[in-house]
């Protein structure tokens, strides 16, 4: 389990290093696929940037398995509401219209995103959509005591393809050309194979 995010002071220092970036650029694709005023689940609301934006549009409810990232988020957005949730295993009884997480995911090692994504499928309404974004790459690290999986477009299929139909995946730029991708899928009909 990563350590980083789970003292005060890891935490103020990823908030000023994530401070000029969001995810704009994909929550406006995502309001392609997702009608406003849907129920959200975000996984790891962290700061909280994309939190409020998404808020915008759709009722969230924001999530973080960091105490110290809730302790923020309830302190900044008092009128918010927030969960304490392991992505892996998103312990909830609520079900939801769509799932949206901002590179997040890629800290889970490839079982535990495998458990997260057919726990997504479990928690979403008869045609709920997720979008989700990872680092473009291949192999995995520990980078600044956090583990980061990378992740290729065919890899990403593969792992969503038995619960998900793939709507749009696109490589997009967060600090160099194509070190990103996007990932948003319909939830499948029926019961997955």
């Amino acid at each position: 389990m990563d350590k980083y995010y789970h003292t005060k002071e890891s935490v103020e220092e990823y908030i000023k290093l994530a401070r000029d970036h969001d995810g704009n650029q994909n929550i406006i694709r995502l309001k392609e696929f997702l009608p406003a005023g849907s129920d959200l689940l975000e996984i790891g609301s962290g700061p909280g940037t994309d939190w409020k934006i998404l808020s915008e549009s759709y009722h969230v409810v924001g999530s973080d398995f960091s105490k110290e990232f809730l302790k923020h988020l309830q302190a900044y957005f008092p009128d918010g509401e927030f969960a304490d949730l392991d992505a892996s295993t998103l312990d909830t009884d609520r079900t939801f219209d769509g799932i949206y997480s901002n590179k997040v995911l890629h800290h889970l090692e490839d079982e535990a995103l495998e458990a997260s994504i057919k726990r997504q499928f479990e928690i979403l309404n008869p045609d709920g959509i997720v979008c989700h974004t990872f680092w473009r790459g291949e192999d995995s690290e520990i980078y600044n005591d956090l583990f980061v999986n990378y992740h290729t477009d065919a890899g990403i299929r593969t792992l969503f393809e038995d619960r998900f139909d793939p709507l749009l995946i696109r490589f997009y730029k967060e600090f160099e050309d194509g070190d990103s991708i996007l990932y948003i899928g319909e939830k499948k009909k029926g019961q997955p194979s």
